[in-house]
């Protein structure tokens, strides 16, 4: 029988660690980024595909409804979006497009948003120093051994997207770096 993890928020003084299960997860695959797929990604988004290492949201005032492209490599990018039926336009609209695809990751890939004055400090506990992206930035980095893609598109926020099979060691890490943050120590 498998078990069920325990992917509850976390919440000290400083940090809050919270499960989006509304947002979904796409990749976006191209060649190019400023070919036909990138193009069409542009009409149905109104966003560009970032450049290296950037993270963008869309303009849209209710955070739960805006777009964010992660940059995770020089062929791919990560759409984080509740919008329930943008992957399937996407897929829809690039299917006969020979430059790109999209690939459907909302079975595989989980979403939680870290807030909070300690999250940088949580970084460092868990990836070592420089490990968090700066604002605007998306950061392929292992925390808790554990390869995640840390976006930071708001400067209270920090969304980390991480393999389904591997959330619950990243929360669990999580959990015990943030009981360790909430204990006073001498010289703080």
């Amino acid at each position: 029988m498998a078990e069920n993890p325990d992917l509850t928020p976390i919440q000290v003084a400083g940090l809050r660690v919270v499960l989006e299960p509304r947002l979904q997860v796409a990749s976006l695959r191209y060649f190019d980024r400023q070919g036909s797929f990138a193009g069409r990604v542009h009409n149905i988004t109104g966003m560009r595909l970032p450049d290296s290492l950037c993270a963008l949201r869309s303009a849209e005032e209710r955070t739960w409804e805006a777009i964010i492209l992660a940059w995770r490599s020089p062929t791919e990018t990560l759409m984080i979006s509740a919008a329930p039926t943008l992957i399937e336009t996407l897929q829809g609209a690039a299917a006969t497009l020979p430059d790109g695809c999209i690939v459907d990751q909302r079975g595989g890939a989980l979403v939680f948003r870290a807030r909070g004055e300690a999250v940088a400090e949580l970084f460092t506990r868990l990836g070592g120093q420089g490990a968090g992206p700066a604002i605007g930035e998306s950061r392929r980095t292992r925390l808790a051994d554990v390869a995640v893609l840390a976006a930071k598109v708001q400067p209270e926020e920090t969304l980390l997207i991480v393999e389904r099979c591997y959330a619950p060691h990243l929360i669990g890490a999580i959990r015990i770096s943030a009981a360790d943050l909430s204990i006073p120590s001498f010289g703080r």
